[in-house]
């Protein structure tokens, strides 16, 4: 069923068994950190496979290029919502920052509550991928990762980690939180890619 939208504005842009929504769910496990609008102690950390383990405040992210991009995403749970506009900074420039090495193949993740998930590297490298503080011209909600979330638009949504708190290069591939929960480990919309089952 689509919300609002005629069947061929959307041909070819949402994959098999999903359902377009105008709302944004909110999904997630565990609490909702809570940020006040001081961000002075907060820090994110790039760590494993780099020449130099780093960690940015929130004012260095907000002082690097700032970068808006436009995508569609699809939840694993069967929505998507079309024509977000994000705003952050691109996971290239973080990688750049960092020095990755030749040796690191993976991403891993980290958020608040213990949360994380994993992706191959050139997934986090791709030119749509970036660490998001914006969406649709606002600041991003508590709800859905305010300061700080990734957007991975090409793979399922749970692969955009919220609240991320730390970046990690490694060699080998690490499940995640849902990963370890039954959750495919690589996530592609198009193929389906929901569970480790498929």
């Amino acid at each position: 069923m689509f919300f609002g939208r005629k069947r061929e504005v959307v041909a070819g842009r949402v994959p098999p068994n999903q359902r377009v929504t105008t709302g944004w769910p909110v999904l997630h496990t565990g609490g909702i950190p809570a940020y006040t609008k001081d961000l002075s102690n907060w820090d994110l950390r790039i760590y494993g496979q780099v020449e130099e383990e780093m960690y940015l405040s929130f004012e260095e992210l907000l002082n690097l290029p700032q970068y808006i991009a436009g995508n569609d995403i699809h939840c694993v749970t069967g929505w998507s919502k079309l024509d977000n506009e994000w705003k952050g900074i691109q996971t290239l420039q973080i990688a750049k920052l960092a020095g990755v090495k030749p040796e690191a193949q993976f991403v891993i993740l980290h958020a608040e509550e213990g949360w994380s998930t994993n992706l191959p590297l050139a997934d986090f490298l791709r030119d749509t991928s970036l660490l998001a503080h914006s969406h649709n011209g606002d600041w991003l909600t508590p709800e859905h990762g305010y300061p700080l979330r990734a957007v991975i638009p090409h793979l399922y949504f749970w692969k955009s980690a919220k609240w991320v708190r730390a970046i990690e290069f490694t060699v080998q591939n690490k499940p995640g939180f849902w990963e370890r929960n039954g959750y495919h480990m690589y996530g592609r919309p198009w193929k389906e890619e929901r569970f480790s089952w498929d």
